[in-house]
């Protein structure tokens, strides 16, 4: 059409201008700038560094600008050129990596729009000035006007559209990465309760997502106890981790050196208010407090961008995380916000680290503290013992074990398991191991012992407050007699011990074994149920035998079942060198090889007897002439073991001893006197009524013999067995004063 020109405006059909043909003319005048593109953009990349300074901060953003830019400029020509149709415009590929750039780099959609409608109004402000000046008339001035403004306000949509899209998914795809990075973030910090190895956590996952360098520096009073932050003056901290991404040089090594920063200094005062800072800096910037020769580090070329992110816990600070960035972009806002994240996560978890080593620290010096520290030397069983400590996060638990004298040269054998870890475990177990101790003292049965304990228990139960863990526990309560080698024993829900019998006789070139087995023993209830019964099974054993006692973390693990451990067990046991703590050594590394899930609590006990020697026994009539004769039988036996001096002491304590259980007690009355560390004289008889010592009134012709027999023996007290009682007294043998002579 000759004599006139169609342009479209938008959504609203075409505008026929009569006169000359604008769009013919534009073609010339596209085709015309065309060789002339490189100006035009270089205009419209002046004023949008002008207008928008703070997008071109990024290198690769204003590496970009020129490529997408000069891109556009062409599309737009071609698109006056040619004619195009709307279906048919697509924007530039540089220009939707611009835009792709600049969503990954956190830049505001804003900014993007900016960026294009900027870049339109610069590129139509110098066609406009250009049909000013080509355009031979005023109506063909006019025409083209008209015509390239509804060209571009369509062409502005549709490329507007495109480019707003590829932002978006950009935009979308940073995003999930981010939440990628954040899980891989709270799936790799953390995965122990150790300090540095989680501050090592988090500095590899910031220099594989974030940075070219990271340091964790964590405050020296964060390793100490809780509370103990320095207040005044600058803080010290410990470089405790560093990372660098890949293709980085590694920095000299820093780890374990100490610092602090100066007062004033940017780190000291992100530490001090914990809230984190983006920088632009390089090596020697005095904001940091520690220039590149202080900070091996970060002395390496190129530093450029820093985040300080506070480690913070709780209310507390607990370090500092630096993220550096050498040749590369400047970190953004978003990434700031990223680093917060996971420093963040990174510091409860430092911060549950540092807690649960604190509360293991004190639980486990509770529990060393509680446990016994010197097992005392017995004649009657010679003992080895190991208490190892759980090393999984579950923390220190309740086991123990302990060797209680008893009467009548006897030995008490104790293993008990707190069900639970932590403090209250520790406290509990030194609560029950008092009171296992009390009850021995009183020479109780193994059932009857237990049956108390289990009451104790429910005791606790009822006075601890409603939010903490119910009181349950385990215990395994043995008896070894000496004189008659048997061994009484009773369980509260705990495992039974291991019998080791001596190794039988073989030819001299076969190696010697011992026969292991594990007894039939009545398991009762769990201390803490209340209202079940507890059995005391008995069995002789042969003299040099072994009792092996143990908590259940020595045998069951989730990585093998319980039979195939007591096997190993009994093939150990078996095979056990003669030394005890060789045998503890063994039964050790066999079974546990790494560290244990559960504490573990072992005692070895080797059992002797005692020979007919040291022991003299004697059936005595319910006669009261029969003290007189007591008293002889006592004397004619120090006599025979090289104790008269002893004499004087004995016949009293016997004359008293043996006049009471004719008294009070019923027949048969027996008198027995053992030699051992100690001299031992025992008075037995049917009856189960207990004396009780009495302070006689000055014209009282009785109530003076017990006094007398506790002033002048070591020990005495009363045992009750299923016949009747035994009524003791202990005497040290005077070239032993500390009672540690072992005949």
């Amino acid at each position: 059409m000759d004599s006139a020109i169609t342009a479209r405006r938008p959504g609203r059909g075409y505008l026929v201008i009569m006169g000359t043909d604008a769009r013919a003319f534009l073609s010339d005048l596209a085709r015309g700038l065309a060789p002339r593109a490189d100006q035009l953009v270089d205009v419209i990349l002046e004023h949008l560094r002008d207008e928008l300074p703070d997008v071109w901060q990024y290198e690769d953003v204003a590496a970009q600008a020129p490529v997408g830019l000069s891109e556009h400029v062409a599309a737009s020509l071609d698109f006056l050129e040619r004619g195009l149709d709307m279906a048919e415009v697509r924007t530039p590929p540089g220009a939707i990596e611009f835009a792709c750039r600049l969503a990954e780099l956190g830049v505001p959609i804003s900014q993007l729009l900016r960026v294009h409608r900027l870049v339109h109004a610069g590129l139509l402000d110098q066609l406009y000035a250009e049909i000013a000046r080509v355009a031979g008339s005023q109506e063909l001035r006019n025409s083209a006007t008209v015509t390239l403004s509804a060209m571009a306000f369509e062409y502005v949509d549709r490329t507007s559209e495109q480019t707003v899209a590829a932002y978006q998914s950009a935009r979308d795809r940073w995003l999930q990465r981010r939440l990628l990075v954040i899980n891989e973030a709270g799936t790799r910090i953390g995965t122990t309760l150790d300090i540095t190895r989680t501050a090592q956590e988090l500095a590899d996952v910031g220099a594989d997502h974030l940075a070219d360098l990271v340091t964790v520096d964590l405050l020296s009073s964060a390793f100490q106890e809780e509370g103990t932050y320095a207040v005044d003056g600058p803080a010290t901290l410990r470089r405790t981790a560093q990372a660098v991404s890949d293709g980085c040089p590694d920095p000299a090594p820093g780890t374990g050196q100490t610092h602090t920063y100066p007062e004033g200094s940017e780190p000291a005062r992100v530490l001090a208010t914990g809230q984190p800072l983006r920088l632009r800096v390089t090596a020697d910037d005095v904001r940091l407090g520690r220039s590149a020769g202080h900070d091996p580090a970060l002395g390496a070329s190129g530093l450029r961008s820093m985040l300080l992110v506070p480690l913070w816990a709780r209310g507390s600070p607990l370090g500092l995380a630096q993220f550096v960035r050498r040749q590369t972009d400047p970190f953004d806002d978003d990434e700031l916000l990223l680093a917060q994240e996971i420093a963040s996560r990174a510091a409860v978890n430092i911060d549950n680290a540092r807690r649960y080593t604190q509360e293991r620290s004190t639980a486990l010096t509770l529990q060393r503290s509680l446990l016994p520290h010197h097992v005392p030397k017995e004649t009657s069983v010679e003992t080895a013992s190991r208490y190892l400590p759980s090393g999984s996060r579950a923390g220190v638990g309740g086991d123990w074990f302990d060797v209680i004298p008893l009467s009548g040269a006897r030995v008490a054998l104790v293993v008990g398991d707190v069900i639970g870890h932590g403090l209250h475990a520790a406290a509990t177990m030194g609560r029950l191991r008092t009171a296992v101790r009390t009850l021995a003292d009183i020479d109780l049965t193994p059932d009857e012992l237990l049956t108390h304990l289990d009451d104790v228990v429910i005791r606790l139960q009822r006075e601890e407050e409603g939010d903490t863990d119910e009181i349950s526990a385990t215990c395994l309560y043995v008896i070894y007699d000496p004189v008659s080698r048997t061994c009484s024993l009773a369980s509260a829900g705990h495992l039974p011990p291991a019998v080791v019998t001596p190794p039988a006789a073989v030819g001299d070139n076969s190696p010697a074994s011992r026969a292991v087995d594990f007894p039939e023993l009545p398991i009762g209830p769990p201390l803490g149920l209340g209202g079940l019964p507890f059995e005391t099974a008995q069995f002789e054993l042969p003299p040099d035998s072994r009792l092996v006692l143990y908590t259940d973390g020595l045998i069951q693990s989730r990585s093998r079942d319980v039979e195939p451990a007591l096997a190993l067990l009994r093939d150990v046991l078996s095979r056990a060198p003669a030394s005890l703590e060789e045998t503890c050594d063994e039964l050790l590394s066999a079974l546990l090889p790494s560290r244990p899930s559960d504490d573990v609590a072992l005692l070895v006990a080797q059992t002797r007897a005692l020979d007919a020697d040291h022991v003299a026994t004697w059936d005595l009539p319910s006669d009261p002439a029969v003290v007189s004769k007591a008293r002889l039988h006592a004397s004619d036996q120090l006599t025979a073991w090289g104790l008269e001096e002893l004499a004087f002491t004995t016949e009293l304590v016997v004359s008293e001893l043996v006049t009471n259980a004719i008294r009070y007690g019923k027949s048969p009355i027996q008198l027995r006197m053992i030699l051992q560390s100690a001299l031992t004289c025992e008075v037995s008889d049917a009856s189960s009524t207990a004396p009780h010592l009495r302070r006689a009134r000055v014209f009282d012709e009785g109530g003076r013999g017990l006094l007398l027999v506790a002033q002048l023996t070591e020990h005495w007290g009363t045992r009750h067995n299923r016949e009747g009682k035994v009524i003791w007294a202990e005497q040290l043998i005077p070239d032993s004063p500390d009672g540690s002579h072992l005949l």
